[in-house]
């Protein structure tokens, strides 16, 4: 047989070799093709991270037990607060709770009284009343600065079903610089404004859930 047949022969097998392979790549669905997705009306398939989940109903309430244990007293109590009024989050109420800190807790140290007034109760207000009369007695003055918060928790949470009182107690720990300075002088007596402390709080919250305000007061502090 020839050279230029036999030559001529060897490349029509390597193209019908490669043809084969092509088609058996090509048609088949191995690996990682996905199937296509069905279109509806002949439009373009919305892609994943468009699409709408369905939510299934049953499931615990992340708001709830992102902050305290899903079977526990404070996490039944929550629940109870959110049937009286579902506008209320949990969240929310962190978030509210996290702004009521540093506001009441430089007003105090401020003396600056009246404008925490509608958000303490009379207890809590006449207490730290006391200790800002205390302190313009002595002739004393505190100068802080809020630097920031590095812990907030709930410790417990309770409801109460006769009066619909929701009770929530949280544990602040912030960041802080303060002195106490000689009111006429401006002598330090206390404290280093270079130095930050850390305070930590317990305070506890209030509120009405059947009522159509949405304030919480501040009922009770603690260490």
């Amino acid at each position: 047989m020839e050279p230029a047949v036999i030559q001529l022969l060897i490349l029509a097998g390597i193209a019908v070799f490669l043809i084969l392979r092509l088609r058996a790549v090509l048609g088949s669905r191995d690996g990682f093709e996905k199937t296509p997705l069905p279109r509806d009306g002949g439009g373009a398939v919305e892609p994943a991270s468009k699409r709408r989940f369905e939510v299934i109903e049953g499931g615990p309430d992340t708001d709830i037990t992102d902050h305290v244990p899903e079977d526990s007293e404070s996490a039944r109590a929550l629940a109870r607060m959110k049937s009286v009024d579902p506008d209320f989050s949990v969240g929310e109420f962190l978030q509210g709770a996290r702004g009521a800190y540093e506001m009441i807790l430089m007003a105090f140290e401020s003396s600056d009284m009246d404008s925490i007034l509608p958000f303490l109760s009379r207890d809590v207000f006449n207490s730290f009343d006391e200790v800002v009369q205390l302190r313009e007695r002595e002739g004393l003055r505190v100068d802080a600065t809020f630097v920031g918060l590095r812990e907030l928790d709930i410790v417990e949470a309770t409801f109460d079903e006769d009066t619909k009182d929701g009770e929530i107690t949280v544990k602040f720990v912030g960041e802080l610089t303060s002195v106490v300075r000689n009111a006429s002088s401006g002598e330090v007596v206390e404290g280093d404004p270079n130095v930050i402390k850390r305070q930590k709080d317990v305070w506890t919250f209030r509120r009405d859930m059947s009522s159509d305000s949405p304030n919480w007061k501040l009922v009770a502090t603690g260490e």
